[in-house]
């Protein structure tokens, strides 16, 4: 059972389901039938467990929900619909599951956000970059701008 985010109860019924382009998630439109109000819900399959290896060496477990909250900060007052972020986010996790067993550097995982921000929006790009890279200057911000400029 679903619960409703809004009044708690847990009966819904779904009122429309999409399933992504590659097959991974169901999109679904939820009403509940007590407060009325819609949602929305995605239906994934459970996957093994994979870590992330810090900079430190310690090491977490992956979260999606962290890397599209970080994309959603660099795509902020964008033209970036949702949508296209959640795309982003399930496209790393697609490539991290695919390519790595059960660890993965968080540095690759920033090169892969950084890498799908630069083709889809080349502002969140610098700001997600300014973070990420942690720019100390100014000079920093114009080395990437020109990078950017040049490809």
């Amino acid at each position: 059972m679903m619960r409703c985010p809004y009044c708690q109860e847990y009966e819904s019924r779904v009122i429309d389901s999409r399933s992504s382009e590659d097959g991974s998630t169901i999109r679904r439109r939820r009403e509940c039938t007590t407060c009325k109000r819609r949602f929305t819900t995605y239906e994934r399959v459970e996957e093994r467990p994979l870590l992330v290896v810090k900079n430190g060496g310690n090491r977490e477990q992956f979260s999606r929900e962290k890397i599209l909250k970080g994309i959603s900060k660099a795509c902020e007052k964008r033209p970036v619909s949702s949508e296209e972020m959640e795309t982003v986010v399930a496209d790393i996790e697609r490539e991290l599951r695919d390519n790595f067993d059960r660890e993965v550097s968080s540095k690759v995982i920033g090169e892969k956000i950084m890498d799908k921000l630069q083709k889809l929006d080349e502002v969140a790009y610098v700001r997600f970059a300014s973070v990420y890279r942690q720019f100390g200057d100014l000079n920093s911000f114009i080395k990437t701008i020109e990078q950017l400029k040049n490809k």
